[in-house]
């Protein structure tokens, strides 16, 4: 039976991070089963689910420390269980495009909660508009809407939500 651990590494940013903290997950026997890698300033951030035998994921635990020191990273490592599958859910995207401001994620993240619907996967993005040099964001986010959720009411919501932030913004199905 598999069992799996979450790791996340930051720290500034080189060429290899990736390969050395996959290599280090492969000595001790485990695998990489989901994990998504990021440059946020001058640092690399990898968030990762290792997964392995009860053994190899223990022996990655305990290494942890030494590997944090050995890359020069600050890594957490967490346990965790496979995530069931959730045949009551409804995948979609959402893709937001908004003059930046403090508050945006703060209204978004609370207009899908408040709804009982889960931001999943989540990016944004701070840019300078070429022509009027405006400050802008761009967020996109994968959720899982449940599916006893009227998604036309959803639709009709969100646009009037949008229109009243004045949010450029889209909601639709998941590609898979």
């Amino acid at each position: 039976m598999k069992k799996y651990l979450v790791l996340s590494a930051v720290g500034t940013d080189r060429v290899g991070i990736v390969r050395d903290l996959a290599k280090a997950i492969a000595d001790v026997g485990c695998g990489v089963a989901d994990s998504r890698v990021a440059v946020l300033g001058s640092e690399c951030t990898v968030m990762l689910l290792a997964c392995g035998s009860w053994n190899a994921i223990a022996k990655l635990e305990n290494q942890a420390l030494a590997l944090s020191k050995k890359l020069d990273l600050v890594i957490n490592a967490h346990r965790t269980e496979e995530r069931a599958p959730r045949e009551d859910m409804l995948s979609y995207v959402v893709d937001v495009a908004t003059l930046d401001s403090p508050a945006v994620v703060t209204e978004l993240a609370d207009f899908f909660a408040s709804r009982q619907i889960n931001i999943d996967e989540m990016s944004t993005w701070a840019y300078t508009a070429v022509h009027t040099g405006a400050g802008m964001l761009s967020i996109s986010m994968n959720i899982s809407i449940p599916s006893d959720l009227h998604v036309g009411r959803l639709r009709d919501e969100f646009t009037d939500f949008c229109d009243t932030l004045n949010l450029d913004a889209t909601l639709e199905p998941a590609r898979r």
